[in-house]
């Protein structure tokens, strides 16, 4: 199987020249000795070598015919191709040579060619005048066709006159746009001269369109022949600007016309020439809601004729039915503006935000069913800006707060005058007394708020908002006119003649404007009211309290003027007498609801235990004997205990009584141990502070300070009126053992109410102990 030395020498130089060859060789070759190392590696197999050996020589003879008719193709092949260059050059050299000859022929010719420049001149200028001379009838013709024109335009005719215009606006502009190609601008003046009824003739037809556009709502009802034609002679002008502006050449004088934008401002001029004028319109209430009414029934009017026959007279493009209705909501939101400026009534800016915010988009009018769903105004926005909606609101607010405010005072002066009537004020089923005060003012609060809601919750809020504040300020006056009648009644006591009964309607009244204030507010989760109104109304309360008891002061002084005294010591006339006087008084407070008649009781009861207490301390009286201190103790016992008997059977519970201070000077006076009585009365007068005793006092006071003064001062009344010298008045500091207990009431004289505030005045203005 290996080579032999001719077949290495043979192979050596073809290798030389080709490397590759050799390279494959080398590759078959490794490759076929594998192959016979793989078939041949048992001696058996070798009887079958030359099987082997006769089937590869045939293969690659077959191989090598192969290659051999391939390589004659591609001969063949190229043999054709050097054949078709050398064909291909031959023609370009004939093809040269031509175009030599062609050149030199040229250059021969090109000086007969001079001789032509002047027959073209000729030439050029008899096409001139040949298209002067066929355009010479219809120039001759101008003039006649004008008067013709205008004759149709007199007789309506308006395509035929709109045809023959353009004709003559075709010529006069082909004309034009020769001169123009030519540099010829000087005659163009001439030419427009001629042509100057032409602008006539358009004014006349444009006129004559823009009076059809104007009334076309009626004609698209009654001959929409002639808005149509108007509409045709206007898609007729646009596609005449179009064609010109897509040349953009030469534009004729006068072009572009744009007659259809023309044609949209026209019918919006209408549109709001018609309806939409503030000057010629009553701004007060009545005339502005018929005119409201108008506006409303005319737009829908008006929309359904373009939606229903308009739109079927111009093309799609034109969205006709769209343009009216944005023209619509515009000129309204313009007119609003307008009649807002002026200085309207609340109703009339009542009508205008109900109208706006409501009528407006309802079925009644953009939502009609006639118009939906082609007709949509929510993607042309409000009619009024929420800015503007604010601040007519707040005019409105600034119009009901005056109304208001001239209701609730005439409400108040016929209250006032009420209060001098010849008879008791109404009452209830009941029996409590009132007037028709609270209805009135909450019914016309209510209504407005009621009203404000038919708009927006804004509105409604800021109503409620004005109404509280109203409400407050209606308190304060009313607490004036309270005082004012009480000034009167001090001057004499018969006027007004149930002075008392008008008094405790005031309270009920008083009550049931608290009562029913919650009702008023909009949202029914949040009735809080206010701490400016709650002050208001306790403010009245306490006025018209203080006044009562002012009233039941006045029948009781004279009574206790007569405290004390020896009459009063050896009788039980006088307090009996006080008792009728309470209990007059208390049958008149229970005409008046349970919370303030507790307040009253408990009020009046303060009133008695001090000004009985007062009355005792202001005078001098010494007891000059046991006797007639235990005559003294027994009369306490009795007043204070059928004093508090009475408040007792009135209602009013020990627990909420002031007498307890009667009784704690009772056995005060009542102590037989001397030495006791310092320390019981100090203990007194610290447990009952608001006893202020000015009197006799043998103590040296210059050399005290001022506050030892008032310890001493009350320390030596208390002693005087006990009958002990005054030389064992108490000193300011007691032993702790003898410090008095706690009092359930911490100033006996003064009442719950009064102590809640921490001062001593009472809630009804009273003061303790200040003679």
């Amino acid at each position: 199987m290996g080579m032999s030395a001719e077949d290495k020498h043979a192979a050596s130089p073809r290798g030389e020249e080709w490397p590759e060859a050799e390279k494959a060789e080398k590759l078959a070759r490794g490759a076929a000795l594998k192959w016979a190392s793989g078939v041949f590696y048992r001696p058996e197999k070798l009887e079958g070598l030359g099987q082997y050996r006769n089937r590869e020589t045939q293969r690659n003879r077959s191989i090598q015919s192969r290659l051999k008719s391939t390589v004659q193709s591609y001969l063949e092949g190229v043999n054709a191709g050097l054949e078709q260059l050398r064909l291909a050059a031959q023609e370009v050299q004939s093809v040269c040579q031509d175009l030599g000859a062609a050149r030199w022929a040229l250059l021969d010719g090109a000086d007969r060619f001079q001789g032509l420049q002047q027959m073209r001149a000729l030439m050029a200028e008899h096409v001139q005048l040949a298209s002067v001379v066929q355009v010479l009838p219809q120039l001759f013709s101008v003039h006649e066709v004008f008067s013709h024109t205008l004759q149709l335009l007199r007789e309506q005719h308006l395509l035929e006159a709109h045809a023959e215009l353009m004709m003559m606006e075709h010529l006069r502009d082909d004309i034009l746009s020769q001169l123009h190609l030519r540099g010829l601008s000087s005659a163009q003046a001439t030419v427009l001269s001629y042509f100057g009824g032409l602008q006539e003739l358009n004014e006349s037809l444009a006129k004559q369109l823009w009076d059809i556009v104007g009334s076309s709502l009626r004609l698209v009802r009654e001959d929409p022949v002639l808005f149509v034609t108007a509409v045709r002679i206007i898609e007729r002008e646009e596609k005449i600007d179009d064609t010109l502006l897509l040349e953009a050449t030469f534009l004729p004088p006068g072009r572009p016309k744009g007659w259809r934008q023309k044609f949209y401002h026209v019918l919006q001029d209408t549109i709001t020439g018609a309806h939409f004028h503030a000057d010629c319109m009553d701004p007060e209430g009545p005339g502005l809601a018929r005119h409201l009414a108008a506006l409303q029934k005319d737009i829908v009017s008006e929309l359904r004729v373009v939606k229903d026959l308009m739109v079927q007279c111009v093309p799609a493009h034109y969205n006709i039915l769209s343009v009216c209705t944005a023209t619509y909501h515009q000129a309204l939101t313009s007119h609003l503006q307008d009649i807002l400026r002026e200085d309207l009534d609340k109703q009339a800016l009542f009508l205008l935000l109900e109208w706006t915010l409501r009528v407006y988009h309802s079925s009644e009018m953009m939502g009609h069913p006639d118009l939906h769903p082609e007709v949509d105004v929510s993607a042309l926005g409000p009619l009024m800006s929420p800015e503007l909606v604010d601040q007519t609101e707040r005019k409105y607010v600034v119009k009901v707060k005056a109304s208001v405010l001239e209701w609730m005072q005439r409400t108040l002066e016929v209250e006032f005058k009420e209060w001098f009537r010849e008879e008791e004020p109404e009452t209830d089923h009941q029996g409590f007394f009132q007037s028709a005060l609270p209805v009135i003012v909450m019914q016309m609060l209510n209504e407005n708020i009621q009203v404000a809601s038919l708009i927006t919750d804004s509105l409604q809020q800021k109503i409620y908002n004005m109404a509280l504040e109203e409400l407050e300020a209606f308190l304060g006056r009313l607490r004036e006119a309270l005082m004012r009648c009480g000034k009167e009644h001090q001057k004499d006591r018969t006027i007004p003649k149930y002075y008392v009964s008008y008094l405790l309607a005031m309270l009920n009244n008083n009550l049931a404007l608290s009562s029913s204030i919650s009702s008023l507010h909009p949202n029914m989760a949040h009735r809080e009211v206010p701490a400016s109104l709650r002050a208001a109304l306790d403010r009245m309360q306490k006025k018209a309290c203080q006044l009562l008891l002012e009233e039941l002061l006045l029948d009781l002084q004279p009574l206790c003027l007569q405290l004390p005294s020896r009459k009063w010591l050896s009788g039980t006339q006088l307090v009996s007498s006080m008792c009728e006087v309470i209990d007059k008084y208390a049958k008149d407070f229970s005409r008046v609801r349970k919370p303030v008649f507790t307040l009253l009781l408990t009020e009046s009861e303060f009133l008695v235990a001090s000004q009985y207490l007062r009355a005792l301390m202001q005078k001098k009286m010494v007891c000059k004997s046991k006797e007639e201190r235990g005559q003294l103790c027994d009369r306490l016992l009795q007043d204070a205990t059928q004093l508090r008997e009475l408040f007792c059977g009135l209602g009013l519970d020990r627990s909420q009584q002031s007498l307890e201070a009667v009784f704690a000077l009772r056995e005060l006076i009542c102590l037989k141990d001397p030495t006791l009585l310092s320390l019981e009365v100090l203990g007194f007068v610290t447990k009952y502070p608001d006893v202020r005793l000015r009197g006799a006092c043998h103590q040296p006071l210059g050399v005290l300070q001022r506050e030892d003064r008032q310890w001493a001062e009350r320390g030596a009344r208390l002693m005087a009126l006990a009958g002990l010298p005054a030389g064992t008045a108490p000193s300011r500091s007691p032993a702790p053992s003898c410090s008095p207990a706690p009092s359930r009431f911490p100033a006996a004289l003064v009442p719950s109410a009064l102590q809640r505030h921490g001062t001593a005045r009472g809630c009804c203005g009273w003061e303790v102990g200040r003679h």
